[in-house]
């Protein structure tokens, strides 16, 4: 008998149906839970109304109960880690825009690198490092400005699940390069991809140079992905 020829199908793993933008009123409600124990979420002026609830990033009138974003507001990013050896990057924070930067993830060297990042004095950097169990994460997910993807692959074959979760989302991400990362972020599309932390550092201050800037990079990807969803 002949032998038959083989084909291989390419399968993408989906993301669960909870990662999704977030409304801007949960937006709100999350950013003041999280700053009752993160003093990065919480407001860096007194509303002139002391019946106004504001965060960091948000307020809501305490009249019609409508939120809104602040116009001075710092850039929230977040990034995801393992906290191994593997994923270290450094960042001197010079030269960059207003941020808050929250890392999530559990992982052997988590209070090793806690302990260095707090040792660390920046100007315009806050980070904020909190435990999200469960369903935590989804909803800061589809809050923040920007994602930055430290994963990569091993076997430079397989796609990190954190990427499929960021474009459900609709969340604009630096990724860092690796073999097969092209087959999903189209760079200057939908994500930038970085080699290092000097790339990375160049790319935040792009994006980040007139935040919160509607015609900006940042909200072209954001824009880019939202279409992608709809096809």
């Amino acid at each position: 008998m002949g032998a038959t020829a083989g084909w291989a199908v390419t399968v993408y793993d989906k993301p669960a149906s909870f990662f999704k933008e977030a409304p801007l009123d949960l937006q709100h409600r999350l950013f003041m839970k999280l700053g009752s124990t993160h003093s990065p979420f919480r407001a860096r002026s007194e509303p002139e109304d002391p019946d106004t609830e504001r965060s960091a990033f948000t307020e809501r009138d305490s009249g019609s109960g409508l939120v809104t974003r602040l116009h001075e507001r710092p850039a929230l990013l977040v990034s995801s880690t393992s906290w191994t050896e593997f994923e270290q990057l450094t960042l001197d924070g010079q030269n960059l825009p207003s941020l808050v930067c929250v890392i999530t993830g559990k992982g052997p060297l988590r209070e090793y690198y806690s302990r260095l990042i707090h040792q660390k004095h920046f100007q315009h950097i806050q980070v904020c490092i909190p435990w999200l169990e469960g369903r935590g994460l989804p909803p800061l997910l589809g809050s923040v400005d920007l994602d930055v993807c430290l994963d990569t692959s091993s076997s430079g074959l397989d796609l990190p699940m954190k990427v499929v979760d960021m474009f459900r989302c609709c969340l604009p991400a630096c990724a860092v390069n690796f073999k097969c990362l092209h087959e999903l972020v189209k760079h200057e599309e939908n994500r930038l991809v970085f080699e290092d932390s000097e790339e990375l550092a160049a790319q935040l201050q792009m994006l980040f140079s007139n935040f919160p800037d509607p015609e900006g990079k940042l909200n072209q990807f954001r824009k880019n992905l939202r279409e992608s969803q709809q096809l």
